[in-house]
């Protein structure tokens, strides 16, 4: 001891390197210096990278030296064994990096964390700034898919530490780095502390050559609830929450704009020696699992099980989203070319989503539109299905509003090959698809229709300036020729769940009031509304036991189905009166009476929240994500949620459930004076399609003021959209829009008044 201490002391009097390599660099106040290193070790700690018993008595001993010089030297030769890089900041703020000694020794698919040692001569609060450019984001490149961006580099400025500099002459920092690869490989660290600030001739960077070693296998066995393999949501994270492997250098079908990853049966994971937290899932349906594992060396195995609170498929009700991309949106690596089938399967797998509509649009459909065949992609399975369509977004119509185009038989518009002579004007696209059997809607609805109130439906003016159900207001109006010549609605249904819910409905409740019979779906737009996983709203048709997907696309224009997030479900709404009853979705959803009655209705309800609430989502004004959710739907503390029977989108009866997942049937009842639509809903979560009664084979005319809202808002959307027409199709604008401003007022002049 004591000849290690007369090195240190030689080392700090003449300033020659520390045994250790680095140089020691002489602490002028020994109290805030000691601090610093305090925290610096407690940080070590929140990283999983705490000190040693043997370094940590030397550390202590260090601490508890009288002599300020020496347990300055003391310290620093304990840090300086963790420390990978020396930077060294001189009076101009010139910035020079050298290598430390700590080992440079990483591990695939794994964090390391080490020391970054400062000399701040120029007494600097700036933040330290580490860059290599073999840890490019792969959210600007392709860095994921490049064998050079191999590294993951992170600064840990949380608590204990902060992101600043102290502007001490000595600190140190916490650095992460993360590896993809195994074996050598070399990488280039630069520091700085702002710009201006980088040395010139090279000195602000260095060169390490790091050996990663291997990560161990970890087989993953998959079994749904029938002890049958599958596909499964797995978010493995350590105890700082860095998700595995790294997000940043993930390729599909693994998506660096999530946490988790799907893996089917018998596939793996690679993850370094540790312990892990596990969260396992298959959709909303499925209760989560978590579990904390361990990873020791060699291979080992792991096994999962779906555990389900609702299966609706057992009782025909088959899940969807008629609106996901696999390219376009910044999210992916090359958002022009995008993913693959394959890629997009093994999502709508791992989310138990029974179909899945991989719609091509803008950006990227020069590339996509090869994989369109107006057929099953060839990688489906029954009973899950994926199909490619079109979403008009990003050229042609999209100016009057996106348009989801499924059911296609041919994806180009004619009179080109590509994107760039589509029609401006949305119904010279709508007439065209329906014309080959489409099932036709606007994307997103509420984009374009903010309003600010929360009441439903509100007479509030919404400026129809936006990408969203704004030109609606006018197809909905329009009668088409279908496949066979005869007449079909412009408009078969509007997107629902993926846009604030207020927005989305009321456009939707006035033009029911209004007499029009649109129904709705569910949609995700992912991942560019939604990233976090497909399927966070979705359409349940009801279903016989063999289906298509023309089968489940048919359900929606029927209205054979309810939209949801997929926390709750409800199944089976019938109306009945006097011994007579209409199912929602067959026939025409409707219940014909020679006069006023009281009516019943019926529904199967479903839903589960978690024992506590969760207020990030609940405490959220609606216009903020996730714009639907069971947990807006929450009673204070409790798990009760309210189960509304609507007429005339008035909610006329309400009750409680406990959304334990426990199915329930309930019956409503409510007097119907009037030809009226009836639906339920548990708001925002899931809504029904209506059922219509009518009295005395008078048409729904629900409300004047509703009819009026419309009216108005054809010159709204005019305004905003009359500038995107040119030419002929201006002259066909101002007829679709004469078309419907008349249809409006003739059916005012036959409304009930409010």
């Amino acid at each position: 001891m004591k000849n290690a201490r007369a090195i240190l002391a030689v080392a700090v009097a003449t300033s020659l390197p520390c045994p250790a390599g680095l140089p020691v660099v002489p602490v002028p106040e020994w109290q805030p210096f000691r601090a610093q290193v305090l925290r610096v070790a407690d940080a070590l700690e929140v990283v999983g990278a705490p000190l040693s018993p043997g370094e940590r008595r030397t550390f202590d001993a260090a601490l508890a030296e009288a002599n300020p010089t020496l347990a300055a030297a003391m310290v620093q030769a304990v840090l300086d064994r963790r420390t990978l890089l020396g930077v060294h900041v001189n009076p101009e703020m010139r910035v020079k990096v050298q290598p430390g000694d700590a080992p440079p020794r990483l591990v695939e698919n794994g964090w390391r964390a080490f020391l970054v040692k400062v000399h701040n001569e120029a007494g600097t609060t700036a933040s330290l700034r580490l860059k290599s450019p073999q840890a490019a984001q792969v959210a600007n490149s392709v860095a994921a898919s490049v064998p050079d961006l191999w590294l993951g580099l992170e600064s840990f400025n949380a608590q204990p530490l902060r992101p600043e500099l102290g502007g001490l002459p000595l600190e140190y920092r916490v650095v992460q780095l993360y590896s993809r690869d195994r074996g050598p490989r070399e990488a280039k660290v630069a520091a700085d502390v702002g710009q201006g600030t980088q040395d010139l001739g090279f000195r602000g960077e260095t060169s390490i050559l790091f050996q990663s070693e291997a990560a161990h296998r970890v087989r993953l066995r998959v079994m749904d609830e029938n002890d049958r393999p599958t596909t499964a949501a797995f978010l493995v994270t350590d105890s700082q929450g860095h998700a595995y492997p790294l997000q940043a250098k993930r390729i599909a079908p693994d998506f660096f704009f999530h946490p988790q990853v799907y893996r089917a049966d018998g596939e793996e994971l690679r993850l370094p020696e540790g312990r892990y937290d596990v969260e396992f899932r298959r959709g909303p349906e499925s209760v989560p699992e978590k579990r904390q594992l361990v990873v020791r060396p060699g291979e080992q195995e792991w096994s999962f099980k779906v555990r389900r609170w609702i299966d609706p498929s057992l009782m025909g009700w088959v899940s969807g989203d008629h609106h996901i991309h696999a390219a376009g949106c910044a999210h992916y690596n090359k958002p022009t070319e995008g993913v693959h089938a394959d890629d997009m399967m093994r999502h709508v797998l791992g989310e138990d989503l029974k179909v899945g509509a991989n719609l091509t649009w803008g950006p990227c459909f020069d590339y996509q539109k090869q994989f369109f065949k107006g057929v099953d992609d060839p990688v489906s399975r029954f009973p899950y299905l994926l199909r490619y369509d079109v979403e008009v977004s990003g050229f042609g119509s999209h100016d009057s509003g996106h348009l989801c185009l499924l059911r296609l038989r041919e994806q180009m518009y004619p009179g080109g090959t590509s994107m760039h002579h589509w029609p401006k004007l949305g119904l010279n696209t709508l007439r065209w698809a329906k014309r080959q059997g489409a099932l036709v809607g606007p994307a997103h609805s509420g984009w374009g229709l903010e309003v600010k109130t929360k009441e439903l439906p509100n007479l509030e003016p919404a400026p129809f300036n936006g990408i969203g159900a704004n030109e609606y207001i006018v197809d909905v109006t329009h009668m088409v020729p279908g496949p066979d010549g005869q007449p079909v609605p412009a408009v078969d249904f509007l997107s629902m769940v993926d846009t604030p819910s207020v927005w989305e409905l009321n456009v939707w409740y006035h033009t029911l009031n209004a007499g029009y019979r649109t129904r709705i779906s569910g949609e995700t737009d992912f991942p560019c509304i939604y990233g976090e996983r497909v399927g966070l709203g979705r359409s349940y048709v009801k279903l016989p036991a063999k289906w298509s997907y023309e089968d489940w696309c048919e359900g929606i224009r029927a209205g054979r189905n309810y939209a949801s997030d997929g926390f709750s479900h409800l199944m089976d709404f019938t109306v009945e009166s006097g011994g007579r009853s209409a199912v929602m979705g067959e026939g025409n959803s409707e219940l014909a009476l020679n006069a006023p009655a009281m009516v019943k209705a019926r529904v199967r309800v479903a839903a589960r929240l978690d024992d506590q609430p969760n207020p990030s989502i609940s405490s959220k004004p609606y216009w903020e994500k996730p714009y639907w959710h069971l947990e807006r739907a929450r009673q204070g503390p409790t798990r009760e949620v309210p189960v509304e029977l609507l007429v005339n989108g008035l909610p006329v009866a309400r009750r409680m459930i406990v959304a334990d997942g426990s199915p329930r049937d309930m019956t409503f009842e409510a007097e119907v004076e009037v030809s009226s639509w009836l639906a339920v809903r548990i708001l925002p979560s899931s809504h029904t399609n209506p059922v219509w009664v009518t009295i005395g084979n008078k048409p729904v005319r629900a409300s004047r003021r509703s009819i009026q809202w419309c009216l108005d808002a054809v010159d709204r959307c005019w305004k905003n959209k009359e500038r995107f027409l040119k030419g002929e199709e201006h002259g066909q604008g101002v007829a679709a829009y004469d078309h419907a401003r008349n249809a409006y007022k003739a059916r005012l002049a036959e409304a009930v008044a409010d």
